[in-house]
């Protein structure tokens, strides 16, 4: 009889463990993408699981990947920075809600040259990575910067191998400003470089720029920062030469018009202003509007709610620009009239 009693009270105490596990597994939440936001996404979940005990696990894996995954069912949230337009959204049962902004910036490595002192026009800019410019001394580059020494190098252009949100905003931008590199190129997340050498993530392409002299590549602004690189100024719609920063990307931010876009499809490149930063985007969430599991789509709109309100400080920190006040009402209330669950009801 005691044994039986031991026996079932380790039954009991497996059903326990197991319901546990089960609540613990239940508390955290799956995404994939965009590595533009990885690390503000990584602070903003170290902070909420201190906060509320739920945890996120991202897997910083480029847009493309997290298109994949998002539209396989494989995560409950996948992340962009190109958005989804309006048709393949409503195709595919998604939507989609703006997260954080940033800038993307060239970065380079080339012996003398302190961050920011080089200025790149969107000729130049754009005829290195057409392949068309390929030493560092070249005139194009040499008449915007008069005293700086530049060598008689070959440029080494660094790209992304992989589907890349940064990479869209970074060929939309040029494909705005260089009829050449539309036509030859064109804006993407993935597309057909003529030239250069490839590397995974935001990490790869810094990783590859610090490793090799005299080359150029493009990275969201918090990986130059952290990898302390030296980055580029560009010059602006308004023929202004800019440094990136937070005041640069909120500017280009300014004229946004979340409220009058589908989608909230809103591309940041090129915005006019004379503080702008010519390549600001969005990062954006997609999730599908019926939630097989409403329990964890809501997990992850708490998330992002909390984000909201409590983030802005840590996305400053970083260099990240928050969402507006009135883009976070325009999007809570979109999760409230798209996302339901298998029965219509509401998750938010």
């Amino acid at each position: 009889m005691r044994l039986a009693f031991y026996c079932k009270s380790l039954a009991l105490a497996a059903v326990a463990a197991a319901s546990l596990m089960g609540a613990a597994q239940a508390a955290n939440i799956t995404g994939a993408g965009a590595t533009f936001p990885y690390p503000i996404y990584s602070k903003w979940a170290e902070a909420y699981k201190a906060a509320t005990g739920t945890g996120l696990n991202y897997q910083s894996i480029g847009s493309g990947g997290g298109i994949k995954q998002i539209k396989a069912k494989t995560v409950e949230f996948g992340a962009s920075d190109m958005p989804l337009k309006q048709e393949e959204l409503e195709k595919e049962g998604l939507m989609q809600f703006p997260a954080i902004m940033g800038g993307v910036v060239p970065v380079i490595n080339v012996d003398g040259i302190a961050p920011g002192q080089l200025k790149l026009s969107n000729a130049a800019f754009a005829g290195i990575y057409l392949g068309k410019i390929t030493k560092w001394n070249a005139p194009e580059i040499a008449a915007d910067n008069p005293g700086v020494k530049l060598p008689a190098e070959d440029i080494t252009v660094v790209h992304r191998a992989d589907g890349s949100g940064t990479t869209f905003l970074f060929t939309d931008y040029l494909s705005k400003v260089n009829a050449d590199f539309k036509a030859t190129i064109g804006a993407g997340t993935a597309v057909k470089w003529p030239t250069g050498v490839g590397g995974k993530g935001n990490e790869g392409v810094a990783a590859n720029v610090q490793r090799i002299k005299n080359s150029i590549g493009y990275v969201e602004y918090v990986y130059a920062k952290k990898n302390k690189m030296t980055h580029t100024q560009l010059k602006n719609r308004d023929g202004q030469w800019v440094q990136p920063d937070d005041a640069t990307f909120k500017a280009a931010a300014a004229g946004a018009q979340w409220d009058k876009t589908p989608g909230f499809a809103v591309v940041l490149t090129d915005q006019a202003g004379k503080q702008s930063w010519p390549i600001t985007g969005a990062s954006f969430i997609i999730m599908h509007k019926v939630q097989a599991d409403a329990a964890k789509g809501k997990e992850v709109l708490k998330f992002f709610d909390w984000a909201y309100k409590n983030g802005g400080a840590m996305a400053t920190e970083l260099d990240y620009v928050a969402m507006p006040p009135a883009v976070i009402k325009l999007v809570e209330d979109a999760w409230k009239t798209q996302l339901k669950d298998s029965a219509g009801k509401a998750v938010w």
